[in-house]
């Protein structure tokens, strides 16, 4: 299982841990994953996601799954957030 976050794609970094001595060895830098269920209002439905907690205070911030998918470039999404994208626009396009 890939320590990758579902929606921005955020994976593991790799850098050096730096002794005292000035020593290097590599290391890795994994991104704070977390386990959610989130809510979409368009579609009434409930996605659970592998998200980054970076990746989650910029979804509260943007008031919610939806509006945070609208308003990102599908560049920086990941497949799974794009489909999620691509039903949000389908369904506000035949409520209009």
């Amino acid at each position: 299982m890939a320590r990758k976050c579902d929606i921005s794609g955020i994976g593991a970094m790799s850098g050096n841990n730096v002794s005292h001595a000035n020593n290097r060895t590599r290391r890795r830098f994994l991104p704070n994953l977390q386990i959610v269920s989130l809510l979409s209002d368009v579609l009434g439905k409930v996605f659970k996601l592998k998200v980054c907690s970076k990746t989650l205070r910029t979804i509260e911030h943007n008031g919610g799954l939806d509006s945070y998918l609208e308003n990102t470039s599908s560049n920086k999404l990941t497949d799974e957030a794009k489909k999620i994208k691509k039903a949000i626009a389908k369904k506000k396009a035949s409520a209009k």
